[in-house]
């Protein structure tokens, strides 16, 4: 019984020696890799333009601006509230009816194209805009500077208005930005033309979307390299 206890013992010390000689396994202090580092946030609000109107998800600028930025280091998650044929009112009720709940660390706007086409004043939209881009800040925690506008595209240079008189569209298009280029500056806000991108669209079909009137996947890798510069500037600060 004498040697039973004593090598019970003799165990007990053997394995508490071996014990506090067994390495803890160090805490890693490296960086995280990219996939591991958290995804910025980025709220796009628009109408078919934002949406992607006849093109694949993948060529939506939103999309591929979201790419472009994940080539640069930068993942960003999109979040879209966006619908064909929207106005701003429009807009307005959809987000109403889906309401951000979290601060953005990006939104952009671009939104004004069925105002004009539907013949509604540029003195209305100026205030409904201004009421929009109001919220977009907002969604971006109260930043202006994290917010990017976009100018509204000229559909009067697509096959779609081909039949029409396409100087007054033109010339209502160019009213109506003028009125959201002002506000843009007027709230501190970001600003990006794409308007003339879109009135190359005579010179180069490939530039239109199958339905001849929104634009391709082409057009909108360009509307995404236009706005990368600055995407780049509010998420690298």
């Amino acid at each position: 019984m004498r040697y039973i206890y004593f090598l019970s013992i003799l165990l007990l010390v053997a394995c508490s020696s071996n014990s506090l000689n067994t390495p803890i396994p160090a805490t890693s202090t490296a960086l995280p890799t990219q996939t591991e580092m958290p995804a910025y946030r980025y709220l796009a609000l628009g109408d078919s333009y934002t949406i992607g109107e006849s093109v694949a998800v993948k060529d939506r600028w939103p999309d591929q601006l979201a790419k472009m930025l994940d080539a640069e280091g930068i993942r960003t998650d999109v979040a879209i509230i966006a619908h064909t044929g929207w106005t701003v009112d429009d807009l307005w009720q959809g987000i109403q009816a889906d309401p951000p709940v979290v601060a953005y660390d990006m939104v952009t706007l671009l939104i004004g194209v069925n105002d004009q086409y539907r013949g509604y004043p540029v003195s209305g939209y100026r205030e409904d805009f201004s009421f929009i881009l109001e919220r977009a800040v907002e969604y971006a925690g109260g930043d202006s500077g994290k917010v990017i506008v976009l100018s509204v595209p000229d559909w009067g240079f697509t096959p779609f208005a081909a039949t029409r008189d396409t100087e007054p569209i033109s010339r209502q298009i160019d009213e109506f930005n003028a009125v959201n280029r002002e506000e843009t500056k007027k709230a501190g806000a970001r600003y990006v033309d794409v308007t003339v991108i879109s009135r190359m669209a005579l010179d180069d079909i490939d530039l239109i979307a199958s339905d001849n009137l929104h634009p391709s996947g082409k057009m909108y890798t360009m509307w995404a390299e236009s706005v990368l510069p600055i995407a780049l500037e509010i998420l690298e600060q």
